[in-house]
């Protein structure tokens, strides 16, 4: 007997559950042997994992007649291929976007539909973001040949969100720098650290908080990126240079337990960044902890985010190719666009 559906199960995949903090495959009468036997199979704790449980046991689909197929064919074969931060945005993009579109036929969508979907959400960021994964669902359908034309890329014109402007001035940093930890190891001394050796190599907060002591080798940092692990596997090898061997010295001095295998750990000697979510909350709660006490303590009025130190770096760059390089962009337009931000100086006419 089917399963009632309960209202936070909408926007799943077709024969999906959520409960006891767990999605299940409630599975069709008669395939029960491909699925261990059981009727309700456990996919797991995150949609992430759910996916790639699913996309185990499912052979791939043939074809898709609506929206919400297309989707399922998409989450099973083109969001595992993507960094785990990405894939949990993903996911949920997908779910949204089924609960809404997911009954709309493959064929029928038009520009139009696509301006009311953003139109009628609230949060216009979030939209943009899914319309975003709609759009690759769409290109990809018709590389699988379910369309011969995307029916509105080129067509539909978003107001793009501007880039982020702040740049992190120099006395700034030396004023978060110059607060005193009551702390012998972690917590001030950490963060402080972090933000030295963000500032040399403009790694991003996954890949930093995942380096381990075995990545730090005779000539360099050795890094493969997180978010390009899965599809162009590209690695990275940041020399030493004196500035840089001494940041590392200092954050390894900073690590409450000196025997993880990690540079920046926790107190019990764990990572921060957890590989099944995409995130680090415990790093996250100490930063806004940290730039609190900075606001408190310094003359920094204005606060800065994690990520506008990586954009620090990549304007520190003397040339766009050594900053698009540092930042591992396969494209330097984005470096440009988004990560230089300091005026640019030009010579008058003589």
């Amino acid at each position: 007997m089917p399963l009632p559906r309960k209202k936070e199960n909408k926007g799943l995949p077709a024969r999906w559950r959520f409960k006891h903090g767990a999605y299940y495959y409630q599975v069709p009468i008669g395939l029960e042997a491909q699925w261990d036997g059981k009727q309700l199979f456990r996919l797991g704790k995150s949609l992430p994992e759910s996916y790639r449980t699913w996309a185990d046991r499912l052979s791939t689909l043939d074809d898709a007649k609506n929206i919400a197929e297309l989707l399922d064919r998409y989450a099973l074969q083109v969001v595992p291929t993507k960094s785990i931060t990405t894939q949990a945005q993903n996911s949920v993009a997908i779910k949204r976007l089924r609960a809404v579109l997911g009954a709309v036929p493959l064929q029928s969508l038009k520009p139009r539909h696509v301006y009311q979907y953003i139109d009628k959400r609230q949060a216009k960021v979030a939209a943009r973001r899914e319309v975003e994964v709609l759009s690759h669902a769409y290109t990809k359908a018709v590389e699988w040949g379910y369309l011969d034309r995307h029916p509105f890329k080129g067509e539909v014109r978003l107001d793009g969100e501007k880039p982020r402007t702040r740049y992190v001035e120099d006395w700034e940093i030396i004023e978060c720098l110059s607060i005193e930890s009551r702390r012998k190891a972690g917590s001030v001394l950490a963060i402080q650290a972090y933000i030295r050796v963000k500032l040399l190599t403009g790694m991003r907060r996954g890949d930093l908080l995942r380096l381990t002591m075995s990545d730090l080798k005779d000539d360099g940092i050795h890094v493969t990126p997180g978010k390009t692990e899965n599809s162009t596997g590209k690695r990275l090898i940041i020399e030493w240079s004196d500035e840089l061997r001494e940041a590392v010295s200092i954050a390894k001095s900073a690590r409450p337990v000196q025997i993880a295998p990690w540079l920046f750990c926790t107190l019990r000697g764990e990572c921060y960044f957890d590989e099944e979510t995409g995130r680090a909350g415990g790093w996250d709660s100490m930063w806004r902890n940290f730039m609190s006490k900075v606001l408190e303590t310094t003359k920094l009025k204005e606060k800065f985010t994690e990520h506008d130190l990586r954009a620090k770096c990549a304007s520190d760059a003397e040339t766009l190719e050594h900053a698009r390089a540092l930042l591992a962009h396969a494209d330097g337009k984005i470096t440009e666009r988004v990560y230089r931000r300091k005026p640019e100086r030009v010579k008058p006419l003589r």
